[in-house]
Formats: structure tokens, C-alpha cells, sequence
């Protein structure tokens, strides 16, 4: 294979090979005189002059070599080393892409054969059709009818006679049964599978995301690839607890062993439920392991039920009974290591249980690709990142560990919301109104793990924990920005001396109740500290510090900062199907691995499939979110927009609190009366960010802020007056078209405030994306908190010079976006906006070339 070497290096080998010719020969080294050159190498690749001069007086066998050659040496072993890793990487990229390449091809020709089938359908049934026009007095056209309906429908299920469970013959036949049924959903055209949308297929990517079309439940399949063996894949998969968030517990109730080598298990499974207004899930599967004959791993599993045979499964109180049609793991070894993988997950949630208006939410293939097929293809990416060492520390912790702290926050909350009564929670009665419920828990061991010390978090006492839950419904709201804007804006809707009570339970017992107010001032703002994040950025854990002034309250000091360990996900608004959530919980200072946690927070999960247009076209309108000064009206929002966010979602809200007994109706009080706070906030958050036809959004801009047309007009006079140069290669000057240049441009643009400490006021999308937020949070953001010291250097000593001259290029520089993440940028041009009247409105910056660091 042809290696590529930089210029850099090339040049370097040359210059060795020239300092070779001047000493008049090359160098022949012994064995030893290789092996100590090759120990100096692997603690010091580059050694400087002096090392080098040094190294030779230590080793004599290195006496008779010149300082020259020694140099030409480890020049010429560092270029070896690119080489190597660059060959390195190459061929991965090599086996990857032959992978990828074999599982597209196959795919491929499972699409043929669905088209050819679907061909083959819609003939049939105009034939049919066709022969029941012409003979509409035979009265057999009814019996004809009916068995094309048969022969289309999806996924018969078999009736077979109860086996008995002691009958290993009998459960092998059951498997049997499931492995040729998940095979043909997984390779085969036994389901309809339609792909899904912003899933495009490549080496680097998820894989290959498709959900059902017509059939019986709710499935969705996954492909892709994994740098990991395939017994380590199926060692993970079937550890479903430590990667689906939504499942309880995993009980392997009986391992039968089965002669090809291969093992059958009898599996009870409970799952959560996602809110508060409907019963959780429970299974009573089979799960089948075996190997293939091409050398697969094959993993399958499905319910036993009265239908398909087998043992009844043990019933459990406040469970509704779901099924699992035949699903699974295809796991095929790839050529030079890793695995392609297939993930078929087909199940029936028994929709009809639950309240009509939540019936999308279990009936929705997308919903259950993102929180099961797609976490599972993540997890395992995630997995094999952490093991090739690419995944860094974070806080001077191991990956694993910072997973465990997001699978506890996330079953913490998922533990709130569902208060089993085994976990020890019970209600409290209501206070009359039915929207917030109470549930206290008296065994704070069962509910936060045996393997925390809790005697540092309750007193003697008598302590309990408190949780005040609510859910509710939002119409057109979407779920990634109402959480985004929740994580970024956390002064909207908490109060502040809740958190103070909450913080306090870290301590040996907690400090009187207090009461929910509208403004405490007791905390300044908040800064987030990032920790981890998974593959795609899909979610994220943090360290929330809330800056505060010092308190008193009933003579107990607290300290200055607050800190909150804080789990994000969801907040992408192109993720189909995905909710949304923010689960945090009070931590100390010393934030041990085994800190108790007790996790509040939110979830939005939508109710109603998306519609596949893109973010952009949401939000061409931009005038549709500014307000054109006081008294004006807004602009409405295009059609296209408002069919885009025309959805319901299902918000639910759970928050954990310490109590003594003693005080525990207080605490209930307070914690009632601040949950519906919470929720009026929240609401009023959500009307302002709903963008809905014909209706005013609600969200507050600076005094005298223009309209957004009338920016982007400013905005590009003024850079070609002062640079010469036009912003946009358009001729048009129309301003719908130059605010629609101005938002697609592929740098971002923003513009700020001519204030002491300026903030921002408008950015395009790239520059949004560039900053991490949003067009409602962009007002929190300042100048400042961006850019780094050398930055900020820079832009005060060409001050002057833009609000002489109207403009100054900036150098090449590193910024940092809201969430803390690094942003370079090839250089930066700021240049000075001015109004109708020439008079100076604010500054304007454009990052060239901008990406994460």
C-alpha cells in the first residue's frame, strides 16, 4: 500500500539522508547499539542536542557514532512511526469501509427481494380486485377477499399446545421457531421495513436505522458495525439493565443448555414507564443462544405466551403483561476484527391500556428505535471507544465510572416517576386538587443502593424521601428546545432556596423548610462544567455549579456554590422519535463515586411523529420570534413551520426531597406548592417557544431591537461600506432574501450589543450551532464568556480601529461554546452596524471556517 507522508517529514528524511552523505557513508548499528537508541526512543521521540551528546558519553557502544547520526537516526525512526500509524489507520479505515461496503450490498438485495414481493402483492390484488368487479353476483368474491387479506397480513402468529417446562424438546422447538422468525425479519422480507429519515449509512456512523410499515406491534431494525469481538457484543447485549434505560430489572429465571452449544433461557423482565399516567411493563420471554454455521452468533428472544406455547410466566401486581414478538441479535465477525451487526426489536406494549391521548407513545416504531435498536447500536460504539482508549477522562475519572453515574441518575429518576410500592413508596393523600402527587419512601437504602453510605446523607431521626410528580400535555412545543432552554436557563424556573434545602440534605440533617418564592437573589448564575458525553453527543453529564452570595436561614450558613451532578440528552431537534430529558441531583465538593443521589428533573417525550422537513425551514421566518419593539406585533410563522411543530408532547416532572419525620407534611406542602410553580413556569416557557400561526410569541428582546429583516439588511450594507465586499454573492437586495442569506450562511454570524459587557442579540443558525444554544438563550450569552484571553486581547486594542475604520480582521483564534466545548476558527472579522441614521447599533462578528476542537 502507498503510505502518505507530510511535506514536514518527507523533508526531514531528506535532510537525514543528506547529513548521512556528508559524513561520507551510512551507518550500520548492531543489534545492541539499536536496542539502547530504541529504549532512549520510547521515554523521549524527539531528544534534544544535549540528550543526544548525553546518551553518547553514557553508552559506550554508542562512542564510535556522531552526534549527526544520532540526530539522522531518530529522525528517521519518527518518520517509521507516522508511517506505521498512518498505515495503521488506513487499513482500519480499509476493513471498515469492506464491512460497510458488504452490509450495504446485502441490504441491497434485501430491498430487491421486498420490491419484487411488494411487485408481486399489488398485482395479485388488482387481479383480485379486477375479478371481483367482474363477477359481483358470485357470491364467493367475499371468501376471495378475505384470503388476500390473509395472505397480506404481517407477522401471523402460530398456535401451538401448551408445553410443558420441564420438556427441554419442547422449548428447543419454540426457539427453533424464533430463531427462523427473527432471521427472516432480520435478512428477509417478512417485515416492511421503511428506513428512517437523517439515518444515512457509513463507516463512522450509527448504521443503518429502519422501522415497520403494517405490521402487528411496533419494530424497528438496526445495522452497523462495532470495532469488538462478537462474543464481547453479545456479552453486552444480553446485559440489557446497563444500556436501556426503561429496563427495571432482568431476572434469568432458568438456563437449559442445548446440544449444538447454545443455551436456552427462561427471562422476567420489568421495564419503567416513561410517565405518570400509565402502568409499566413487564415480560415473560424465552431467549435463545446459538451459533450459525457461517460462524454467527445469533441471539433471539420472544414471549411465551398460551398462543405460542410454553410455561406462564410469573404475574406480578401494578404490571401490564407486554409481549415480545420474535426479536434479536445477529452478530457476524468481520474480516481483521469487529462485528456487523443486525438488531430487530419487535414488540406489542398493549397501547389499548392506556389512556387514548398516549397511545402514540406506544405505538410509535420511532420512538421504540431511539430508546431501545438505537441505544443499543450506541452503547456498543461507546464500549468500543472506551476500550481502544479514544473516550478521555473526564474529572480524573474512567469512562466506566462516569457511565454508572449517568445509569443512576437516570434510574433514580425513572424510580421517582414510578414509585413502585416493592421499592417502598406509598402515596400521601391529596390536598384536593389531583394535578401533583405526593410519595414518600421510608427505606432510602432500597431506593438509593445498597452499596451507598447513607449515614453521612440521613440523620437518626428518622428519615425519609419525599417525591412530587406531575405530567402533563404540550401542544406544538419541541422537545429538545423546551429542555435545552431548561438546562440554560435554570433562574426561569427554580427557586433558589429549594436548592439551598436540597444541597443541605447532603449534610448531617437538613435545615427548616423553606418556603417557595418568587425571588430569593440568593444564587448569582450557573456554570457548567462538562464531564462526558457519548459518541454522537447524544447525551451529556456535567457538573451544574450555581455561583451564590453566602445565606443565613435559622442560623445555618451554607456554603457559597452549589453543586449539581446534571444528565442531558435528547436535546437534537432532527432526532426522530427521541424525548428529551434533564436529570439532576444535588452532589458535595468531594463528589465520591459513591455519592448519594437523589435525581429530579424533566421529560419531554413527543406523542406525534415528526415530519421530515429540516431544522432550517422551521425557522426561515425569523421574524416570527422578533419583536418588532414595544407595542408591535410579531410576525407569523410560515406554514411549513407551523405543520413541522404540529405535535403533542407529554412533560413529566419529578422532584426528590429529604425529610425528617417530623416535618414531613411541611416538606410535602413545600414540595407541592413548588412542583405547581415549576409547571406554571414551565408552561409559560412553552408558550413563548411554541411557534403556532397567527398568535404572539412571548419572548422579550432588548428595547428598540430591529427587525429581523430589517438586521440583515443592516447588517450587509455595512459590511460592504466598510470592507468593500459584498457579504452575499446575490444581486437581489430583497430583504426576505438577504435574511434568508444571512441565516443559511456557512459562517456564523452574530451580532452584539456596543455595551461595557456586550451580549448577544442575533445569530445566524451556523452561528447557533457554533455557540451550542438557541435564539431565546443567545440573549444570556456575552461576548466575553466566548472567547479566550488572547482573544479578548486582540479585540481590545483593534476596538478603536472598528469604531474608527468600520472593521478589523481578527487572527485565527480557539472559542468556547454555552456547553464549554473548544470551537477554533480561521480568523474572525468584526465590523460596526449601522442603522437607517448612520448612527453605531451594534457590532457584528463573522468566525471563518469555524469547528470543534
Amino acid at each position: 500500500m502507498a503510505m502518505v507522508v507530510s511535506g514536514k517529514e518527507m523533508g526531514k528524511a531528506q535532510q537525514a539522508a543528506a547529513l548521512a552523505m556528508e559524513s561520507g557513508k551510512y551507518v550500520r548499528y548492531t543489534p545492541e547499539q539499536v536496542e539502547a537508541l530504541e529504549r532512549v526512543y520510547s521515554e523521549c521521540p524527539k531528544p534534544s542536542s544535549l540528550k543526544r551528546q548525553q546518551l553518547i558519553r553514557e553508552c559506550p557502544i554508542l562512542s564510535n557514532i556522531e552526534p549527526k547520526q544520532i540526530k539522522v537516526w531518530f529522525q528517521n525512526r519518527r518518520c517509521r512511526e507516522k508511517q506505521r500509524k498512518e498505515a495503521s489507520r488506513l487499513q482500519t479505515v480499509n476493513r471498515k469501509l469492506t464491512a460497510m461496503n458488504k452490509l450495504l450490498m446485502e441490504e441491497n438485495d434485501r430491498l430487491q427481494k421486498q420490491v419484487s414481493q411488494l411487485v408481486y402483492e399489488n398485482g395479485y390484488m388488482r387481479q383480485q380486485l379486477h375479478n371481483t368487479s367482474v363477477a359481483t353476483t358470485d357470491t364467493s368474491c367475499e371468501s376471495v377477499v378475505t384470503s388476500g387479506q390473509h395472505h397480506h397480513q404481517q407477522n401471523p402468529t402460530p398456535q401451538h399446545s401448551q408445553r410443558d417446562a420441564n420438556n427441554p424438546a419442547g422449548l428447543l422447538a419454540i426457539a427453533e421457531e424464533t430463531l427462523a422468525e427473527f432471521l427472516s425479519k432480520a435478512t428477509g422480507t417478512a417485515v416492511d421495513w421503511v428506513q428512517m429519515v437523517g439515518m444515512k449509512p457509513g463507516p463512522d456512523s450509527i448504521g443503518i436505522i429502519a422501522v415497520s410499515h403494517n405490521v402487528s406491534g411496533v419494530a424497528a431494525r438496526a445495522c452497523g458495525l462495532v470495532s469488538l469481538e462478537p462474543t464481547k457484543v453479545a456479552e453486552i447485549l444480553k446485559d440489557r439493565p446497563t444500556w436501556y434505560r426503561d429496563c427495571r430489572c432482568l431476572d434469568v429465571v432458568t438456563v437449559i443448555p442445548t446440544g449444538n452449544g447454545g443455551n436456552i433461557e427462561l427471562i422476567y423482565m420489568q421495564t419503567y414507564a416513561p410517565t405518570t399516567l400509565a402502568a409499566a411493563r413487564d415480560f415473560w420471554t424465552l431467549r435463545y443462544t446459538t451459533g450459525l454455521e457461517d460462524g454467527s452468533l445469533v441471539i433471539c428472544e420472544r414471549s411465551l405466551t398460551p398462543a405460542t406455547g410454553g410455561p406462564a410466566g410469573p404475574p406480578a401486581p401494578n404490571f401490564v403483561r407486554a409481549e415480545v414478538l420474535s426479536s434479536g441479535y445477529l452478530i457476524r465477525p468481520c474480516e481483521g476484527g469487529g462485528s456487523m451487526i443486525h438488531i430487530v426489536d419487535h414488540v406489542d406494549l398493549d397501547a389499548w391500556s392506556v389512556p387514548e391521548v398516549l397511545r402514540p407513545l406506544y405505538e410509535s416504531p420511532k420512538i421504540l428505535a431511539q430508546k431501545m435498536t438505537i441505544a443499543a447500536l450506541r452503547h456498543l460504539k461507546q464500549i468500543a471507544q472506551e476500550t481502544s482508549g479514544e473516550v478521555p477522562y473526564g474529572g480524573g475519572r474512567q469512562p466506566a465510572v462516569l457511565r454508572t453515574f449517568s445509569q443512576r441518575l437516570s434510574r433514580g429518576f425513572n424510580d421517582a416517576v414510578n414509585g413502585f410500592a416493592d421499592d417502598g413508596w406509598s402515596l400521601l393523600g391529596s390536598d384536593g386538587v389531583d394535578d401533583v402527587t405526593i410519595a414518600v419512601n421510608s427505606s432510602p437504602n432500597k431506593l438509593l443502593g445498597s452499596h451507598v453510605n447513607t449515614s453521612a446523607m440521613f440523620s437518626t431521626l428518622g428519615v425519609g424521601v419525599l417525591c412530587a410528580k406531575a405530567s402533563m400535555l404540550l401542544q406544538n412545543v419541541p422537545p429538545a428546545i423546551l429542555v435545552r432552554f431548561l438546562r440554560e436557563h435554570r433562574s426561569e424556573w427554580a427557586d433558589c432556596g429549594v436548592d439551598a434545602y436540597s444541597a443541605a440534605a447532603l449534610r448531617a440533617s437538613p435545615y427548616a423548610v423553606p418556603g417557595v418564592r418568587a425571588s430569593s437573589g440568593f444564587l448569582g448564575s450557573q456554570m457548567i462544567l462538562p464531564l462526558a458525553h457519548t459518541v454522537e453527543h447524544e447525551e451529556f453529564l456535567e457538573v451544574i455549579r450555581l455561583e451564590g452570595h453566602g445565606f443565613n436561614q435559622d442560623d445555618v450558613i451554607l456554603p457559597r456554590d452549589m453543586y449539581l451532578l446534571q444528565l442531558c440528552n435528547g436535546v437534537d431537534e432532527n432526532a426522530i422519535g427521541s424525548c428529551a430529558q434533564l436529570v439532576f441531583a444535588p452532589i458535595d465538593e468531594s463528589f465520591a463515586d459513591d455519592v448519594p443521589l437523589l435525581p429530579s428533573g424533566f421529560r419531554v417525550i413527543p406523542l406525534d411523529p415528526k415530519t421530515d422537513s429540516s431544522t432550517a425551514t422551521r425557522t426561515l421566518d425569523l421574524a416570527s420570534t422578533l419583536e418588532v419593539g414595544s407595542g408591535a406585533t410579531a410576525c407569523s410563522v410560515k406554514e411549513t413551520a407551523s405543520n413541522a411543530y404540529n405535535l403533542r408532547s407529554v412533560l413529566t416532572i419529578a422532584f426528590q426531597f429529604t425529610y425528617e419525620n417530623h416535618l414531613r407534611d411541611n416538606v410535602a406542602a413545600m414540595a407541592r406548592q413548588y412542583v405547581r410553580s415549576v409547571v406554571a413556569s414551565v408552561q409559560r416557557v412553552a408558550m413563548a417557544i411554541a411557534p403556532r400561526p397567527g398568535c404572539q410569541i412571548g419572548v422579550k428582546h432588548p428595547p428598540g431591537s430591529p427587525e429581523a429583516h430589517t438586521l440583515a439588511r443592516w447588517v450587509s450594507r455595512s459590511y460592504r461600506a466598510h470592507t468593500g465586499i459584498d457579504l452575499f454573492r446575490v444581486d437581489s437586495q430583497a430583504s426576505d432574501s438577504l435574511l434568508k442569506l444571512l441565516w443559511h450562511h456557512s459562517d456564523s454570524i452574530m451580532c452584539c450589543s456596543l455595551k461595557a459587557s456586550p451580549v448577544f442579540t442575533f445569530s445566524n443558525q451556523a452561528g447557533l450551532d457554533m455557540l451550542e444554544t438557541t435564539l431565546i438563550a443567545l440573549q444570556d450569552i456575552t461576548l466575553e464568556k466566548i472567547l479566550d484571553d488572547g482573544a479578548r486581547k486582540v479585540l481590545c486594542s483593534e476596538f478603536p480601529k472598528i469604531m474608527q475604520q468600520g472593521h478589523a480582521y481578527l487572527p485565527a483564534g480557539i472559542c468556547m461554546s454555552s456547553m464549554g466545548r473548544p470551537v477554533s476558527y480561521e480568523q474572525a472579522v468584526a465590523w460596526k452596524v449601522s442603522n437607517e441614521e448612520d448612527s453605531p447599533h451594534c457590532l457584528a462578528f463573522m468566525f471563518v471556517n469555524w469547528s470543534f476542537v
